[in-house]
């Protein structure tokens, strides 16, 4: 398809720079069908039947942005994806100044050689020393704020809590999973009173899902992998609950690009571990989710195309026209919509 199909004018001021306080008031765009209605996050429970269950990604964020010096030059590195105990991949920039083999200081006695630079520009990183990685990071990191973010003010320390959601635990993803951005305590706790379970998997989001499409074709656009986990016992409950006439509702894009690598055409969920690149556009057949809580998306954008395959392009486009113009913020701080097919 086209990408063109998927581009959209965003006003500037409709990006959030924070998110809504407490983070169960943000307001929530319902899609059910081809029909909107405006509702909050706080209101979940009444916009969703017992029996349902909500899945969450439960990656960790860490600190993934680091600047760094190469001799005179000042080199800035994204991790996206680990490739080994003390290696990962990264975006670069200044990258016209980094060869392989060469070494980059990042302060707090943090050190990486770059090699294996691959076809779109990034290197791996290799670090020095014997400290975990993990503990490099926390001295020498700083959270990977999206970049529409970055650009109009700079990380503080607020953002060590707000870019992290209440289920945050498998430390990898250098991306928040921003729909569950929107959960507190209470928010569960009204769910689980009205029926309504949850579980757990976990996808690490890489930077590469801020890239925009550059091809002028989605047959031409090659997704970034990342890894993911569902073990056997999440995949028997999600299974359980589509035995029981219960729908599984994604919270978040990348917990539904894991379930759907893991579902089969028979529409059963396995036990997944590994590299996901999977890449959903309007024509994809839907396997193992039954509807989506996720945020707002860039133009242009993979995510947007993944929301227009499940609820077809012409509504999307309406929802997110009727966002605009109502006032909805976008984007990882932003409000949230609902899609239930």
């Amino acid at each position: 398809m086209q990408v063109d199909l998927f581009d959209f004018e965003l006003p500037s001021e409709r990006i959030a720079l924070r998110p809504a306080a407490p983070r169960d008031a943000a307001r929530m765009l319902v899609v059910e069908g081809s029909g909107l209605r405006d509702a909050i996050v706080r209101d979940l429970p009444q916009c969703l039947r017992p029996g349902d269950c909500l899945v969450f990604n439960d990656t960790r964020v860490i600190p993934a942005q680091l600047e760094g010096t190469r001799g005179e030059a000042r080199i800035g590195a994204t991790l996206h994806k680990r490739e080994g105990p003390r290696r990962w991949r990264a975006f670069i920039r200044n990258a016209k100044r980094l060869r392989e083999g060469d070494a980059i200081d990042f302060g707090a006695d943090v050190s990486a050689t770059a090699s294996d630079r691959a076809a779109d520009g990034s290197f791996a990183l290799d670090f020095a020393g014997d400290e975990p990685v993990e503990l490099l990071l926390e001295r020498a990191g700083r959270m990977p704020l999206p970049p529409y973010i970055a650009a109009k003010r700079p990380t503080d320390e607020r953002d060590a809590d707000d870019y992290q959601t209440m289920f945050a635990r498998e430390a990898g993803a250098v991306a928040a999973p921003t729909a569950a951005l929107h959960f507190t305590p209470d928010l569960l706790a009204s769910l689980d009173a009205a029926g309504i379970g949850h579980a757990t998997l976990t996808l690490h989001v890489g930077a590469g899902t801020f890239l925009p499409v550059k091809a002028e074709d989605t047959d031409d656009h090659a997704m970034h992998a990342e890894w993911g986990r569902i073990d056997a016992a999440t995949a028997d409950r999600l299974n359980a609950v589509h035995a029981a006439g219960g729908r599984v509702i994604a919270v978040g894009t990348t917990s539904l690009r894991l379930i759907e690598s893991a579902a089969g055409e028979d529409g059963v969920i396995r036990p997944f571990e590994g590299d996901t690149a999977i890449f959903i556009t309007p024509g994809y057949r839907f396997r193992g989710i039954d509807g989506l809580m996720t945020n707002f998306h860039l133009p242009r954008s993979t995510l947007f195309m993944l929301v227009s395959a499940l609820m077809g392009l012409e509504t999307m486009q309406a929802a997110y026209a009727h966002a605009i113009a109502g006032g909805y913020r976008f984007y990882s701080y932003g409000d949230a919509s609902l899609l239930l097919p």
